[in-house]
């Protein structure tokens, strides 16, 4: 079913898509490498309907779920995205305020001629916060940015996705850097205890498991949100 918006027709799908999905996704559907949001303009070649459905309906990682979408609405989206839908035309009888004056292009970072944020650093930093009172316990730096000098001793930090786990003991760990480590901070201090490259970055918070009393932490690699390299990877380690 397609609207006719002044000189514009728009389906029903695509209408649905730029009210819930341009914003991220972009008006052509191809996403932005540089905020993590996904190109969908290839979907159907990837992807099956249902699991379109499903994230849509329950959302993924930052993408929030859109419960409330009718059935109707959301296999309208999935046709549009699927390139599959009717092209069954009406008119509709919009005012000029009615009609579709601005359009999001997708975000666009503050970068300098290297790629790099162009603000002072730290780039990425790892706060505790005392609930209670609202006031910082600590904070320290998160990440370096490989290729600048001394970050072994005065570290940049970088852009990063995916939150922190803490354990009785007293650590605090956490993945979802750019640079593809996984570190151990002392969650009373902030103090960094240990570190290790992954096999591929990983943007999640990662999963914390107890077996026959022995302690595991397992992480998802998958790389490539921020334009790193694509890994394939579950990785796992126990607490001694």
């Amino acid at each position: 079913m397609t609207v006719n918006n002044a000189n514009t027709q728009i389906s029903a799908g695509e209408q649905t898509y730029r009210i819930y999905c341009a914003v991220c996704h972009g008006i052509d559907r191809k996403g932005n490498a540089a905020s993590g949001t996904a190109d969908l303009s290839t979907l159907s070649q990837i992807q099956t309907q249902q699991y379109a459905n499903d994230i849509i309906t329950t959302g993924k990682a930052k993408m929030p779920g859109f419960p409330n979408l009718t059935n109707e609405v959301k296999q309208q989206l999935i046709d549009y995205l699927f390139d599959i839908e009717k092209k069954e035309v009406i008119t509709a009888n919009l005012s000029t305020e009615q009609q579709d004056l601005y359009q999001f292009t997708g975000y666009t970072k503050f970068l300098d001629d290297n790629g790099l944020p162009a603000i002072s650093p730290p780039w990425g930093t790892l706060t505790a916060i005392d609930l209670n009172t609202g006031k910082h316990i600590w904070q320290t730096t998160l990440g370096i940015t490989p290729g600048l000098p001394d970050q072994d001793t005065n570290p940049t930090g970088c852009e990063n996705y995916g939150g922190p786990i803490i354990t009785e003991n007293g650590l605090l760990l956490i993945a979802g850097t750019k640079d593809g480590m996984f570190r151990a901070f002392n969650r009373f201090t902030g103090k960094l205890l240990w570190q290790t490259k992954l096999p591929a970055a990983s943007f999640a918070t990662p999963a914390m498991y107890h077996i026959n009393g022995k302690q595991f932490i397992v992480l998802a690699c998958g790389g490539e949100k921020l334009g790193t390299p694509k890994g394939n990877a579950i990785v796992a380690f126990a607490l001694e």
